[in-house]
């Protein structure tokens, strides 16, 4: 009766640490999850413990005993069967299969990205807007003791706009439990373009949560409805009316057990009530931006670029071996957000073969064979325009201004603050300009252009046009310390510019005087060639004995 006792305790005593462990750990019950694996393997050797504790043999005899010898038996198997599916999941022997998992198209560059208005330019990267973030918080004195802002700082478009978004969550555990009823009641939102930091409050608590415990935890509580699914990072989102929902993507295994990794389903959590949806990856709803997180897809285009000629060519040869540089951003594009990252050799020299565009929504990848300077270059460029301030680069974004792929990059002070921007030529990282605003900055570019002959002036293809008639108004101005005489005839609504500079004759006229004036069509002024006859190469500064100069 004893002996049964102790079998039913130690049996007990197992499925308890089993069951806790999976409570803790959360593996899927899914052949393809290493965590399972695990989880077999350390209940296994639970098991063998257990086995001893109750038997107590000797080293001798545990050799003999039967029981031993099948948990013995089975432990060998399964870790013999993790170690032969890894090798048989892996690019050493499935080299052609992970270069095959990204379809790569070739792009074009000044079609595909378009020129951004300068209120759809994300200004800030993830530290910047942690820095924000962390600020607006401490303003909110009625929060601030109870919740603090998560680390996330998802970064989606958000009615046409990129945005970054981050719930709070539970300063402490007491914090937590005291909070427990009304959940999380805010998100932090911040415009990247305006750098506008808001902080949005919930008519009802989210309730599901990173920082949240037990059931409530978001990743138990998916674990529990989706025993078998295999998640891969979770991000969290709003929708077009601002709810917030965790984007859960369920990874897809292409290669044997453990290999060629991609998005198969996505799983979409309400964050306030915890209800669940399920998709297939080309159904999901088009608000989603970021099922396929960007190391994912940066690795992926890394088995592409280094596994055309095989496993062993990537690690001894390298011929034809190119790899994604240093780091990532991300552009918003047709209410997508790609992630973009250059593309350089395997030799790891300071310029790049061109760069690639990676959409985290549907995968769609596009490579732009655009030679230039790689990011870390473009950054050391724009650096050193400001070395006397030292002020330190962001990561670039890549922006198309005026049909030249641009690095636009922003610097930032020791306080992690932006300062100043910097725009830096792709193809001619020589060429930098910096400005205290992005539209200065791009004056200033467009002007560095045009002197390296970049850019070239466009030709005016305006014609001239003729009128004559009474002025019904003249006013004087100032352009740029210029004087000039603003003149509208009668019949017209046209404004024509004069330049006292060019037509010194101008300042005879007044309202009634007839004129006749050449000049071409602008959009707010007319520019005028000539007045009453005399063109403005004319008008030259006679010496004081009245011959010309």
């Amino acid at each position: 009766m004893k002996k049964t006792k102790l079998k039913v305790l130690a049996v007990l005593a197992v499925l308890i640490l089993a069951a806790g462990y999976y409570y803790a750990a959360l593996p899927a019950l899914n052949l393809h999850s290493a965590d399972l694996w695990m989880f077999l393997i350390l209940l296994v050797l639970a098991v063998a413990a257990a086995y001893i504790m109750k038997k107590r043999p000797t080293r001798y005899e545990l050799k003999k005993l039967k029981g031993f010898k099948v948990i013995e038996a089975v432990l060998v198997l399964l870790v013999g069967a993790y170690l032969i599916g890894s090798l048989l999941s892996s690019p050493i022997v499935n080299a052609k299969k992970y270069q095959k998992l990204l379809k790569v198209q070739e792009g074009e560059f000044t079609k595909d990205i378009e020129e951004l208005s300068f209120d759809q330019i994300p200004l800030l990267d993830r530290d910047s807007a942690q820095i924000l973030g962390n600020r607006k918080m401490g303003s909110m004195v009625d929060m601030v003791s109870q919740f603090e802002v998560d680390d996330l700082y998802s970064q989606i478009n958000y009615q046409d706009q990129p945005v970054r978004v981050s719930p709070l969550r539970y300063a402490s555990l007491i914090k937590w439990f005291t909070n427990l009823r009304e959940g999380i009641p805010a998100y932090i939102r911040i415009d990247m373009a305006t750098q506008n930091t808001e902080l949005v409050k919930l008519s009802e608590g989210m309730k599901y949560t990173t920082s949240d415990h037990f059931n409530r935890n978001i990743y138990r509580h998916l674990r529990f409805r989706y025993p078998t699914y295999i998640f891969n990072e979770l991000s969290f989102e709003i929708d077009d009316d601002g709810v917030p929902y965790w984007i859960c993507p369920v990874r897809k295994y292409n290669i044997g057990l453990f290999g060629g990794i991609t998005v198969g389903r996505v799983v979409l959590c309400n964050a306030v009530t915890g209800e669940t949806a399920d998709y297939a990856i080309d159904e999901v709803p088009e608000w989603i931006d970021r099922a396929y997180s960007a190391d994912l897809l940066v690795e992926l285009y890394d088995y592409y670029g280094t596994l055309k000629h095989g496993y062993f060519n990537s690690v001894l040869g390298q011929k034809d071996c190119l790899i994604t540089t240093n780091g990532y951003n991300y552009l918003a594009i047709d209410d997508d957000v790609w992630v973009y990252t250059g593309v350089t050799s395997v030799s790891g020299d300071q310029s790049n073969v061109g760069f690639v565009l990676m959409n985290q929504r549907t995968m769609e990848t596009k490579f732009y064979a655009i030679e230039g300077a790689t990011e870390t270059s473009a950054m050391s460029s724009a650096e050193g325009q400001v070395q006397n301030l030292k002020y330190q680069a962001t990561f670039p974004l890549l922006l198309n201004i005026s049909g030249e792929p641009t690095y636009f990059i922003a610097l930032k002070d020791d306080a992690g603050l932006v300062k100043k921007y910097a725009m830096v030529n792709v193809q001619k990282y020589q060429i930098v300009a910096i400005g205290d605003t992005v539209s200065s900055c791009e004056a200033a570019y467009t002007d560095l252009m045009y002197e390296n002959g970049i850019k070239a002036v466009a030709e005016d293809t305006r014609e001239i046009q003729t009128v004559t008639a009474k002025i019904s108004r003249i006013v004087q101005g100032v352009i740029d310390g210029n004087s000039h005489y603003f003149v509208m005839l009668e019949g017209s609504d046209d404004i024509f510019d004069i330049s006292i500079a060019e037509y010194i004759s101008i300042i005879g006229y007044d309202v009634g005087d007839k004129v006749t004036i050449e000049y071409k069509a602008g959009e707010e002024t007319n520019t005028v060639l000539s007045l009453d006859g005399e063109e403005k190469a004319r008008v030259q500064k006679e010496t004081d004995d009245g011959s010309e100069e």
